[in-house]
């Protein structure tokens, strides 16, 4: 299932928060809330200028503070009041939260390597990626369906939460997911909707995403 009633031709962006000093130690952050660096606020507004330009028409976001203040640069600059929701949290994770990447290494090799391979793993016992899509996509899919025809919607949240939510969109197996790669901080990625559900336009975009020329629309 893809989600959507096809041809309204609406859009979604899917945003992550700006760089904290967790992403510079290279520490597994997830559901820990940590927050922006001043360096991570400056990337929000300069994406935030961006953004508005596609004109959104809603704004939703995790109320982790890395995504609450990241969320609220571009409230400033469109006036969009944004509204926040638990269930796009990142993933929890339990014991690996608050680690270096060389420590999840050292101390879970074995279920690094499996979550790596695609194997569904509870990272630090915390939640699997499909969990995560279970309590996500429903809100972007909910939000999505309130955009007028044409409408484009921005989510604000975090970088395994958006790439699970758009294997799920997109109707991918979980064990596709990670060949989405992941979002550099303060980049997005762009589904649009075609007639046959949503579709992968952009990802890990820094820029205006542009339309594709040539298309069999």
């Amino acid at each position: 299932m893809n989600g959507t009633k096809g041809g309204r031709g609406r859009r979604i962006v899917l945003w992550r928060h700006g760089q904290t000093a967790w992403n510079l130690e290279r520490r597994f952050q997830g559901s820990t809330d940590i927050e922006l660096t001043e360096a991570g606020v400056e990337q929000a507004r300069r994406a935030a200028r961006l953004l508005a330009a596609l004109q959104p028409d809603a704004i939703i976001a995790s109320d982790l503070q890395r995504a609450v203040r990241t969320a609220a640069e571009l409230s400033a600059v469109t006036r969009l009041d944004v509204t926040h929701y638990e269930a796009l949290r990142e993933t929890y994770a339990g014991a690996w939260q608050g680690l270096t990447h060389e420590e999840i290494v050292a101390q879970y090799a074995e279920q690094y390597a499996a979550w790596k391979r695609g194997e569904p793993v509870r990272r630090g016992g915390g939640e699997l990626e499909t969990e995560v899509a279970d309590r996500a996509a429903p809100v972007v899919r909910l939000a999505a369906d309130k955009l007028p025809d044409g409408g484009t919607l921005v989510v604000v949240s975090h970088g395994g939460t958006i790439r699970t939510t758009i294997g799920r969109l997109l109707g991918l197996e979980p064990h596709h997911w990670e060949g989405l790669g992941g979002l550099s901080n303060c980049c997005w990625s762009v589904l649009g909707e075609g007639a046959r559900g949503w579709r992968l336009l952009e990802h890990n975009a820094g820029t205006l995403p542009e339309p594709v020329l040539g298309d069999d629309d």
